[in-house]
């Protein structure tokens, strides 16, 4: 097949992707949450370099498909493990453009037009956390980026070129892409403070106060803290008012990792829950699961556009032909990346689309469902719910019941094959959590989840 395949071909390609894609998606409610019952044979099956001469179509589209059905349904109502993501159809269809007409984002002099609808989305990020007219957004692929965009900015700003002698303050709750981040900006173990946490789970100010008194006596320089807008062990949100406060007193970056639960944002339960949170100098998010997009969408917003701007920004005498940062601004020069996706189209389309009411609706169902979930586990006398919800994560256990029995049980939920749970460690103790994200998860499969833990457990327990 030539590089460029024939109008006839192309369309014979997708028209046959689209009806598996629309098959695909109608078929989700039926689908198995969890389905890697022989995916390793199957991968091994599909082990082989590229040949020298091509292969039909049908032939490849077919070896995608089984692979695909060999995995967890993350696209599926049932699954419910980690944080899921939606991976709305007018996204991939926004992708399908994007890819195709391969237009680049980097820099706003090749492409205005395409930069600038980019532009409305970051604009409109900065804008959900009242961020000033000088902030700036900038789309990643993922909270792992964001929060390394964020470290290295902080770093720059508090520290400038020697910092070594700077400390950063986390949980034990703060997701390990913090931390990872720091690494990767130079930081050793040297530098990180644990902060406590009270019974909930959430940072203690009152000992994030001392810690950093501590290091300031002993002539190190703290300069950022890491509060987060629900946690993915368990969905626990950050006493960010105080900590802000903390951090603005004492001169500290402060950055918010609502990778996960940021865009409830949208949501009048979800901007009470945040108080604080516009104060933060930075926020992570990720579209990829508050707003339910394909995976590799991330996004980091600043307070300060300049600073993000200052901590990235390299020039390079070959591009010195193009535009330099002006009415619109040069992604490139506010990012570790200068070759990157126009992955704006796919956030900017299904919010226009759709409009972000849709988007704020189905984020209340969530909240919703998750109280129907802990409420129904509650009444179940065999398991204990150590926390309430603060988002949408439910985290429980056998009551009384040791890792193997909670191992078990988890077990037999999952092999319902109609949802999919996960496990975690807290504290040492092994707890089972449902995370509810999906805008596809409803209150029908809530009430069907349930029932299979309580079945589950009384089949533990009953030996």
């Amino acid at each position: 097949m030539p590089l460029d395949p024939s109008p006839s071909q192309m369309h014979e390609m997708g028209e046959s992707v689209l009806t598996y894609l629309v098959d695909f998606i109608r078929g989700l409610d039926d689908a198995p949450a969890e389905a890697t019952d022989g995916a390793l044979d199957l991968a091994r099956r599909l082990r082989a370099s590229p040949p020298e001469d091509g292969r039909p179509f049908a032939e490849l589209f077919a070896q995608v498909q089984d692979a695909v059905a060999r995995t967890f349904e993350y696209s599926g109502p049932g699954y419910l493990a980690y944080i899921p993501g939606g991976g709305l159809f007018t996204a991939a269809l926004a992708e399908f453009i994007a890819q195709g007409v391969n237009r680049y984002a980097g820099l706003w002099g090749p492409s205005p037009a395409v930069v600038q609808l980019e532009e409305n989305v970051t604009r409109w990020l900065c804008d959900l956390f009242d961020y000033p007219a000088g902030s700036q957004g900038i789309l990643t692929s993922g909270g792992s980026m964001a929060n390394f965009s964020a470290v290295v900015t902080a770093r720059h700003a508090k520290l400038g070129p020697d910092f070594l002698d700077g400390t950063y303050y986390v949980s034990a709750q703060t997701h390990g892409s913090v931390t990872k981040a720091a690494s990767l900006a130079g930081f050793s173990e040297r530098n990180l403070r644990i902060v406590p946490t009270d019974d909930e789970l959430r940072m203690d100010p009152a000992a994030l106060t001392e810690l950093i008194e501590a290091d300031r006596r002993a002539g190190l320089r703290p300069f950022l803290v890491v509060a987060s807008a629900g946690t993915t062990n368990t969905g626990v949100i950050d006493p960010m008012e105080a900590v802000a406060d903390i951090a603005a007193s004492g001169g500290l970056w402060l950055h918010v990792d609502g990778a996960y639960g940021g865009f409830f944002q949208l949501t009048d339960r979800g901007k009470e829950r945040f108080a604080g949170i516009t104060s933060a100098d930075s926020i992570t998010l990720d579209p990829h699961k508050g707003l339910f997009l394909p995976y590799g969408t991330g996004a980091l917003v600043v307070r300060e556009g300049s600073a993000l701007r200052d901590a990235h920004f390299e020039g390079a005498a070959y591009l010195q032909d193009l535009a330099p940062e002006g009415e619109l601004p040069n992604y490139a020069e506010y990012s570790p990346e200068l070759s990157r996706d126009w992955r704006g189209l796919r956030v900017w389309m299904p919010l226009v689309l759709h409009g972000v009411g849709a988007f704020r609706e189905a984020l209340d169902e969530k909240l919703d469902l998750t109280r129907r979930l802990h409420d129904g586990l509650a009444q179940e006398p065999l398991l204990e719910i150590p926390w309430e919800p603060q988002l949408t994560v439910v985290a429980f256990r056998l009551a009384g019941g040791d890792r193997d029995a909670n191992t078990r049980l988890l077990s037999r939920i999952n092999d319902s094959k109609r949802v999919f749970l996960s496990s975690t460690l807290v504290a040492d103790g092994y707890l089972i959590r449902a995370c509810i994200v999906s805008h596809r998860t409803h209150a029908d499969r809530i009430d069907e989840c349930i029932e299979i833990v309580r079945k589950a457990a009384a089949e533990v327990v009953a030996g």
